[in-house]
């Protein structure tokens, strides 16, 4: 059965779409049975707002970079038809999935339901308690290289989100985690292949073998088992 995952991350003008925060970077990027494919999904969006200060700190896009972006809504079906019905890997899917949800309202569209994501950050936290689970510690952790991320940007953060998820689930291909580790029994057939099967050497003594032994048992002085 095939497996379509979409590793998803948004870039935003602050943290809370009920106070009138908006999306302004969306980035996706598809694996098919935990493969990346090479199809991504990229925007910058125009939130139709200010940029507070704080966030393009963060970020580093800027109100002027994206006063010529298109809006959400100028976006919204290419998105949904990118996602599909796949399972969306987020790092931290609540926050992520709260922006969505509130665009795709503000458009009468159908929200995503929280079941559809994987939250790489509570994976994280099942497998290293108490440690670090941001994606710059985790990507620390796994000997990522995340020396390009001197900004949070949606598209690097989808691409180091990838390849975390895929060692949280144990590799590249977790299915293949014990197959490796089987051994195999020989089959009639191999051993036939290899050769001719040889027979069985004789283990019983021959009558020179048994003289020899004699000869050589005669030569012991007082043996224990000769004691009464």
């Amino acid at each position: 059965m095939t497996l379509r995952e979409i590793v998803l991350d948004t870039e935003t003008t602050g943290l809370d779409p009920a106070v009138g925060h908006r999306i302004v970077e969306v980035a996706g990027l598809e694996m098919i049975n935990h493969l990346p494919t090479g199809k991504s999904f990229h925007r910058y969006i125009n939130p139709q707002r200010d940029m507070p200060e704080g966030a393009e700190r963060i970020h580093g896009l800027s109100e002027s970079f994206l006063a010529d972006k298109p809006v959400f809504a100028e976006i919204a079906q290419d998105l949904t038809t990118f996602l599909g019905d796949a399972t969306l890997i987020i790092h931290n899917a609540a926050f992520d999935m709260a922006f969505f949800n509130a665009e795709f309202s503000l458009l009468g569209l159908p929200i995503l339901p929280p079941e559809r994501a994987r939250d790489t950050v509570e994976m994280a936290r099942k497998r290293f308690p108490s440690a670090q689970a941001s994606l710059d510690a985790l990507c620390r952790r796994f000997g990522i290289d995340n020396s390009a991320r001197t900004y949070h940007g949606a598209l690097l953060d989808c691409e180091l989100l990838a390849e975390v998820y895929l060692q949280l689930i144990g590799g590249r291909q977790p299915q293949l985690t014990l197959a490796g580790a089987r051994k195999q029994e020989p089959s009639i057939e191999g051993i036939g292949s290899a050769g001719a099967v040889q027979p069985a050497r004789p283990h019983r003594a021959t009558p020179e073998e048994l003289e020899a032994h004699a000869a050589m048992l005669a030569k012991l002085t007082d043996p224990l088992w000769q004691r009464n």
